[in-house]
């Protein structure tokens, strides 16, 4: 049976997509946590202050703000990519599946 999808919540789109870019966000803080640690261990110039403290601080704090900002932009994402496809499913009819 063919079924055709002519148009998407656009709310709806956004929540999961805010989930599903919060969730892959995740995956990039072990490398965040790692690259910093390593930096820490950069040799800096004689006399200057050390940045390691400081490298891994920024890398917690955007352990906590990369999620966020990636749902954020997920949501935004979602609601104007829904408001496209239904503009463009009402001039061209919508995608077209099987389903049984």
């Amino acid at each position: 049976m063919k079924r055709k999808l002519k148009s998407i919540g656009p709310l709806q789109l956004g929540k999961i997509f805010a989930a599903l870019y919060g969730l892959l966000s995740l995956i990039f803080i072990p490398f965040f946590l790692l690259f910093a640690a390593l930096a820490a261990f950069i040799p800096t110039q004689p006399g200057s202050p050390s940045s390691g403290a400081i490298g891994i601080g920024f890398a917690l704090v955007m352990c906590i703000v990369m999620p966020v900002v990636y749902a954020v932009m997920g949501f935004i994402i979602g609601v104007v990519g829904a408001w496209v496809y239904n503009m463009i499913a009402k001039w061209l009819g919508g995608i077209q599946f099987d389903v049984e």
